[in-house]
């Protein structure tokens, strides 16, 4: 029987404290299409992930399948980020010109610099 990942919306953050905790007291990384902000916090609970997508990202249309697309690459890679972690993916323009798997690499060589994601 196959796995279903699933990514619920109990593992994204949406409120706007939440946003704000995550850049003040955590730290972010800066790539050429994404910023990875992430806060390490110690407990056991499983990561949590929001998306920021600002309207110079393009259209609605636009800022909508850019973030369908990071929660995509989020919740493929879920079972391999550490515990306690919260991760806030903030989309430059340039990341709806690019493809998904350039999207995906570039967000997987963030969190490896992170150090968010399991050995």
């Amino acid at each position: 029987m196959k796995q279903r990942l699933r990514f619920p919306k109990s593992r994204r953050l949406v409120r706007d404290v939440e946003f704000r905790r995550v850049r003040e007291e955590g730290k972010s990384l800066r790539g050429e299409t994404l910023t990875l902000a992430f806060l390490k916090y110690g407990n056991a609970a499983p990561a949590r992930a929001g998306f920021i997508t600002s309207r110079r990202v393009g259209s609605a249309v636009v800022r909508n399948r850019t973030r369908r697309r990071l929660r995509e690459i989020f919740r493929k890679h879920q079972p391999e980020l550490g515990t306690g972690i919260w991760i806030v993916t903030i989309a430059s323009p340039r990341a709806a010109r690019v493809s998904f798997a350039q999207l995906q690499e570039e967000w997987l060589r963030l969190a490896k610099r992170a150090s968010i994601l399991r050995p």
